[in-house]
C-alpha cells in the first residue's frame, strides 16, 4: 500500500521525469477536458506564495488589483487587427447560452486587453487619472494543441498588469521596469535567472509595439519564457478611444503597456531544481519548509511531545510534524523528498539523550547534529543557504550554456547544447528555414546588446547584432 515512488532519472530521461514529478509529487492531476490540469492543494499552495510575494511588488509598482469577467463579447477582439488574428487559432467561443443560440457570440478570455480598454475609455478622460495602473489575478483559456502539464495547458493561471500613461517615454520606461520587477522577483523568491531581451517583430505579442521577455534555460537545454511585458504605444488607446485632455486642453490618446507572469513559473521550478529523488523547492516558495519526523520507539509520547514543542518554537516558518504511524521513517523521507521540503529535522531517541536534533538538508543531504538551544538559528541560517545555493547553481548553468556560433554549421551543433548568440538579419524568411533546419526560434535581442559588424548565421546577409537563439517548450 505505501511503496516508495521512484522517479525515471532525470538524465536519462527528462520528459517522462518532469511529468512523472508533478503528478507524484501531488502538485497536480489531470482533469477530465483535454489540456486542462487540477491543481491539488500542495501545488496550489505554491502558486499561492508566489502569488502573495509578486503581488507585494506589484502594488510597490503602483498597480491596485481588480477583476474582469471571463467572457468578451466577440466584437471587441475585432477592433484591433494584429490582436485578433494573433489570438485566433487558440479562442474558444460560447455560441449557446441558457439553451438559445447567442446574438453575439462570446471569446473565453485568452487575455484581457479588449474588454480592459472598452472600460478604460470611460474611466480615463483627464491628465489628473494619468497614470494609471491596474492588476487582475485571473484565469485565461487558449485551445493548447500539444499540452504539456504547467507549461501549456489549455487554462492556465496568471496575472496580468495594465497600465496607460500620458507620454510615450513614460510607458516604455515602465514597460521595462515591469521586466526588471519580474527579473528580480524570478532571482530573489524562486531562484530561477534567465536573459532579459527585447522580442522579434515575428514573436512579439500580437498588437504590441514591442515585446520584452526574460527566456528561462532548462536542464534539457530547451529555452522557456518566465514573464512577459509589452510596450502597446497607442494601438489600444487608438482602437478602443481611450483619451485624455492634457494640461493645455488638448485631447490626448494614452500610452499603454501591459505584462504578465503565469504558472508556467511552476514548471520552471520543478525542472530547475529538482533531481532523481523529487522537487527541491526554494524555501521561500516552499508550502513546507521544514518538516519534523518523529523516530517513535519506545519512548514515543516524549518524542511526539518534544516534536510538537519544536514546531512551536519554529513557529516562524512553515513547519509541519509527521505523526503518521501506519508507515515507516523511510517511507516519510521519500515522501518529503519527493515533496522538495527544503529542510528535515531527525527526531528520535538518540536526539533526545544527546538534547539535539538532526538536521537534513534536502539540495545536499547535508546532515548536522545541533543542539537545542541552537536550533533557531541553525534553521534560519541553513534556509537562506539553500535558497542562495540553488540560485548560484542556476546562474552557473545559464552561465556555461551561453555559445557563440560563427557559421550556420557551428549553430546546428551549439544549438543542442543550450543558448546560442548569432547574427541574424531579422528577416522572416532567414528565421523559417533555421527553425526547419534546426527546430530553434529566435528567443530575444538582450537588453546589454550593442550593435556589431556581423553576417546573418544562414544567409551570409549583414546584420547588426548576435541574437539568442534555442529550442523551445
Amino acid at each position: 500500500m505505501f511503496e516508495k515512488k521512484v522517479l525515471p532519472k532525470k538524465s536519462e530521461n527528462f520528459s517522462e521525469w518532469y511529468h512523472r514529478l508533478a503528478l507524484e509529487a501531488d502538485l497536480a492531476e489531470y482533469a477530465p477536458v483535454r489540456g486542462c490540469v487540477i491543481f491539488k492543494p500542495y501545488g496550489f499552495s505554491i502558486w499561492e506564495e508566489i502569488q502573495r510575494r509578486l503581488d507585494q511588488k506589484i502594488k510597490e509598482f503602483g498597480a491596485k488589483n481588480c477583476y474582469f469577467p471571463l467572457f468578451i463579447p466577440e466584437r471587441f477582439l475585432q477592433k484591433e487587427k494584429e490582436h485578433v488574428e494573433g489570438f485566433s487559432p487558440e479562442l474558444a467561443v460560447v455560441t449557446i447560452a441558457g439553451g438559445e443560440k447567442l446574438k453575439e457570440r462570446l471569446v473565453v478570455r485568452p487575455t484581457s486587453e479588449t474588454i480592459m480598454y472598452d472600460a478604460f475609455s470611460r474611466w480615463i478622460k483627464s491628465w489628473r487619472d494619468l497614470p494609471f495602473k491596474i492588476n487582475q489575478w485571473a484565469n485565461v483559456v487558449r485551445w493548447e494543441k500539444r499540452p504539456r502539464i504547467f507549461l501549456r495547458t489549455t487554462e492556465f493561471l496568471w496575472q496580468e498588469g495594465h497600465c496607460c500613461y500620458a507620454t510615450e517615454k513614460e510607458s516604455a520606461t515602465e514597460t521595462l521596469k515591469a521586466l526588471r520587477m519580474y527579473e528580480s522577483f524570478l532571482k530573489e523568491n524562486l531562484s530561477l535567472v534567465g536573459i532579459a531581451g527585447k522580442k522579434s517583430e515575428f514573436e512579439k505579442f500580437p498588437g504590441a509595439k514591442d515585446t520584452f521577455t526574460v527566456e528561462g534555460l532548462m536542464p534539457d537545454k530547451k529555452a522557456l519564457q518566465l514573464c512577459t511585458s509589452h510596450d502597446l504605444g497607442q494601438k489600444f488607446s487608438k482602437a478602443f478611444g481611450i483619451k485624455f485632455l492634457d494640461k493645455q486642453g488638448k485631447e490626448n490618446y494614452v500610452w499603454q503597456n501591459c505584462w504578465g507572469l503565469s504558472t508556467r513559473v511552476l514548471g520552471a521550478l520543478i525542472m530547475t531544481h529538482g533531481d532523481d529523488n523529487g522537487l527541491i523547492l526554494p524555501p521561500k516558495v516552499a508550502p513546507v519548509q521544514v518538516v519534523v519526523v518523529p523516530i517513535l520507539g519506545k519512548n514515543k509520547t516524549r518524542v511526539l511531545k518534544k516534536a510538537k514543542e519544536l514546531k512551536e518554537r519554529l513557529k516562524a516558518f512553515r513547519v509541519e510534524v509527521d505523526e503518521r504511524e501506519k508507515v515507516s521513517v523511510g517511507f516519510k523521507f521519500n515522501e518529503w523528498e519527493l515533496k522538495g521540503v527544503p529542510l528535515r529535522i531527525e527526531l528520535g531517541e538518540k536526539e533526545l539523550k544527546e538534547k539535539g536534533v538532526t538536521l537534513v538538508r534536502r539540495d545536499t543531504f547535508e546532515k548536522f547534529f545541533v543542539k537545542e538551544k541552537e536550533i533557531l538559528g541553525k534553521v534560519t541560517d541553513l534556509l537562506q543557504e539553500l535558497q542562495k545555493s540553488l540560485l548560484k547553481k542556476a546562474q552557473k548553468f545559464l552561465k556555461e550554456n551561453v555559445r557563440e556560433a560563427n557559421s550556420f554549421a557551428n549553430f546546428q551543433e551549439k544549438i543542442k547544447q543550450g543558448f546560442v548568440l548569432a547574427f541574424w538579419c531579422e528577416r522572416e524568411s532567414c528565421k523559417i528555414k533555421i527553425k526547419e533546419a534546426t527546430q530553434a526560434t529566435d528567443r530575444c535581442l538582450p537588453l546589454n546588446a550593442k550593435p556589431k559588424r556581423g553576417r546573418c548565421i544562414f544567409c551570409k546577409k549583414n546584420a547588426k547584432y548576435q541574437w539568442v537563439f534555442a529550442k523551445a517548450y
